[in-house]
Order: structure tokens, then C-alpha cells, then sequence
């Protein structure tokens, strides 16, 4: 679908016959039942929406751990967010289309279509790399402040500047300014 095309559904077709479909059943239940249902359909698409949501997130920190790319959780958990966007969206039109994307199934086919388009695009080959740690699992590391770091490296050149030692004999040093 060329993108104007896609605008125009989103932003002039689908409210026009949100507001059509609202007018039409309000006039055969009422307004007061017409905005308790599309309350309803809210709560429960987001409580829907947090559960599965979870989900996908445990899901792809597993995957995280097990050193493999998370790649179908995240796009499944962009699909979730649309969805839950939706939901909030006031109407029966755009209800249905949140809930479409909170049916497993219906959001795994949508997924698996996205996912191969990214393919098409030659975003599919990703590699991970686990950090190592050390035996306790905390990682080494220095920590100090140089508040005047930036007046003593002017007459320094780049190499002077990166090199530890060099720095460790400055922080040593009193300031003679």
C-alpha cells in the first residue's frame, strides 16, 4: 500500500466510519450503553494486552539469555503496542483491529509477514555476543572524578589523553594553577 494511501485510510476513512458505526449503535441501544461498551472493550483489551504483553517480554529476555536475538518478540511486542493503541482508541472498528492483534494467531501470521518484509529489506542476519564476566560476576572497573580534566589535556595530544597511566599520574598530581 503506497504510504498517502495508507494516511488517508488511517486519518479520514476509519474515523468516518468509527463515527458512523458509534451514531448507528447509540441509536439502537442508546448513548449511555454505547459508551459503556466501548469502555468495556478498552478495559478488557488492556488488561488483555498487559497479560500477553508480559508474556513476550519474559519470552525475549529468555531468548536474550540464551545469547539469540529477541527479533520476533520485538516486533511481536510493536504489534502488542499498536494493538493496545487501538484499544484505547474510541470506536468498534478500531476495537476489532486491537483485538485481532491480541489473538495469538492472528499476531503471530502478522509477525511472520513482517518479519519476512524486514528479511526483503536485508535486516535479517543479526549476531549476539554474551559478555563474559568474571568468576563472582561483577566486572572490574576505576572510577574518579577530574572536574579540570579538560584544562590539563589542552597542551596534550589524543594519545596522551587515552593512555591510563597517564591519567592516573594526573590525578595524583596537585593542580600547580
Amino acid at each position: 500500500m503506497v504510504p498517502l494511501q495508507f494516511l488517508l485510510l488511517a486519518f479520514v476513512v476509519i474515523p468516518v466510519v468509527e463515527m458512523w458505526l458509534l451514531i448507528e449503535v447509540g441509536s439502537r441501544i442508546g448513548a449511555l450503553p454505547t459508551i459503556a461498551l466501548v469502555l468495556l472493550t478498552a478495559v478488557i483489551g488492556l488488561a488483555l494486552l498487559r497479560r500477553q504483553g508480559f508474556a513476550t517480554l519474559v519470552r525475549g529476555h529468555r531468548r536474550l539469555e540464551e545469547g539469540e536475538l529477541p527479533a520476533t518478540e520485538i516486533v511481536e511486542g510493536l504489534v502488542l503496542a499498536v494493538a493496545g493503541a487501538l484499544l484505547l482508541t474510541p470506536g468498534f472498528v478500531t476495537d476489532a483491529i486491537g483485538f485481532a492483534g491480541l489473538i495469538p494467531q492472528s499476531r503471530q501470521w502478522l509477525v511472520r509477514r513482517l518479519l519476512a518484509r524486514i528479511g526483503e529489506v536485508g535486516f535479517a542476519s543479526y549476531e549476539v555476543h554474551q559478555r563474559q564476566r568474571g568468576d563472582d560476576g561483577a566486572l572490574d572497573g576505576e572510577y574518579w572524578r577530574e572536574p579540570d580534566f579538560e584544562k590539563r589535556d589542552v597542551d596534550r595530544s589524543a594519545d596522551d589523553r587515552d593512555d591510563p597511566e597517564r591519567r592516573l599520574q594526573d590525578r595524583r598530581q596537585p593542580d600547580d594553577d
